[in-house]
């Protein structure tokens, strides 16, 4: 996963109190459909495109924090990729977190990424 993921200033990092036009300006600068919320430097959460939709009413009203999922899958950046593979499927997701030992984001891994490769 480490020689596939994206890392450094193409992860969407938001603050959890970002509020929401902050939100979608990084999801959408970034173009994974994500945005990875931190606090203290380690992940706190994640907002995906599906968390918008389903936070519709009342959304630019919101901080990032409000409509996060607080508990989302990781993976380390020496997961092999076929299990990074099985993991997406799995939860039925186009993008995983890759975070080091201590919860901080180093990376985000594309299903695409993976087809690329031509893992399968």
């Amino acid at each position: 996963v480490g020689e596939l993921m994206h890392g450094g200033d193409a992860i969407p990092v938001i603050p959890s109190d970002a509020p929401m036009s902050e939100v979608l300006l990084a999801m959408t600068s970034k173009g994974f459909g994500l945005g990875v919320l931190v606090e203290d430097g380690r992940i706190s959460g994640v907002i995906t495109d599906g968390d918008l939709r389903r936070n519709m009413d009342g959304l630019m009203a919101r901080r990032a924090g409000e409509i996060a999922n607080p508990d989302p899958v990781t993976v380390t950046a020496d997961c092999l990729a076929p299990e990074a593979l099985a993991i997406l499927n799995a939860r039925k997701v186009s993008v995983l977190l890759v975070a080091d030992d201590e919860n901080r984001p180093v990376g985000v891994l594309h299903i695409h990424d993976l087809l690329r490769a031509g893992v399968v």
